[in-house]
């Protein structure tokens, strides 16, 4: 069940506080909510910090790198201080990426990660399925698309996945494809298709972490909703 926030964030017991909770335990202690609404600072009348930080959350943490000035401001409760706060953490987070070492294989520890990795293909009008092979560190050591088109077990075979993982001596396999619609909920087919290419990586030895769908303004987690195991 979701949390029941009050309407100001000052009526919350003084250690339950987000800007509390970071000082004492610091920032990865924090939910995705609770950072956004350090960065909005507090609400507005009618509406608190935490409703508003929900809604600008609605189409996943992955969309808000994408999100310009006037679309935030769209939010009921977000004006130009509080939209120029939340683009100015992503820059600063964007930045810092950029600092990493260019030649060290990105590393993947979450949806997140893959969303960022496949951005090109999130605006694409037709689909496209990839997988990107990793080492035991979960370091990409490949990216590779299997498919462009409807998704379906003549286009998206398990020797199009698991040949190219055996090549590269993937320790695990994440999938990604995208929906052109906006919608990131799984067909059936998706779901098929994700069990078949997971009882073959069981056989393979290779693991399928995850199966991520995606869009222009959103993602879905296929394991983190429990579709597979």
């Amino acid at each position: 069940m979701a949390r029941r926030w009050p309407a100001r964030v000052r009526d919350l017991p003084r250690a339950e506080r987000p800007r509390e909770l970071l000082l004492e335990r610091g920032p990865a202690a924090l939910s995705d909510l609770e950072l956004v609404m350090l960065l909005l600072g507090t609400g507005v009348r009618g509406r608190g910090a935490a409703e508003t930080a929900a809604e600008l959350l609605r189409p996943g943490l992955g969309a808000l790198p994408e999100r310009g000035a006037r679309e935030l401001m769209q939010v009921a409760g977000v004006k130009g201080a509080k939209a120029a706060r939340l683009l100015a953490g992503v820059e600063l987070g964007r930045r810092l990426f950029a600092r990493e070492d260019p030649d060290a294989p990105p590393t993947v520890s979450g949806p997140e990660d893959v969303v960022r990795l496949v951005r090109p293909i999130r605006r694409a009008r037709k689909e496209h399925f990839v997988a990107l092979f990793l080492n035991a560190r979960h370091q990409v050591v490949k990216q590779e698309t299997i498919s462009i088109g409807t998704l379906n077990a003549s286009l998206v075979h398990p020797r199009e996945v698991f040949q190219p993982a055996v090549g590269e001596s993937a320790a695990a396999v994440i999938l990604a494809h995208n929906h052109p619609s906006g919608d990131p909920s799984p067909s059936e087919e998706d779901v098929q298709l994700t069990g078949r290419l997971v009882q073959a990586g069981r056989i393979m030895g290779i693991e399928v972490l995850d199966h991520v769908i995606v869009c222009a303004n959103s993602y879905l987690s296929l394991k983190s909703r429990q579709w597979f195991e």
